[in-house]
């Protein structure tokens, strides 16, 4: 695996955790872990950080430059 494929895998995977995490928000689905519920605050943050690291790996994979670059931007 080289590493493109790699970031296009991890971009897919932590682009999944935050769409999971979304719709647990828009759902409002409780997830309780032992005899703790987990709060939506949690959510919010797995969405913004999970969808962080998919934009970057995806980013790495220079998927999102070719887009760019197709659409004529720089």
């Amino acid at each position: 695996m080289n590493s493109r494929d790699y970031y296009l895998v991890s971009g897919g995977i932590f682009g999944f955790v935050a769409f999971m995490h979304l719709l647990r928000v828009v759902n409002h689905s409780v997830c309780i872990l032992g005899s703790w519920q987990v709060p939506m605050f949690f959510s919010w943050l797995a969405v913004v950080g999970a969808g962080f690291l998919s934009y970057q790996g995806f980013l790495l994979a220079g998927v999102i430059k070719k887009k760019q670059e197709a659409r004529g931007k720089k």
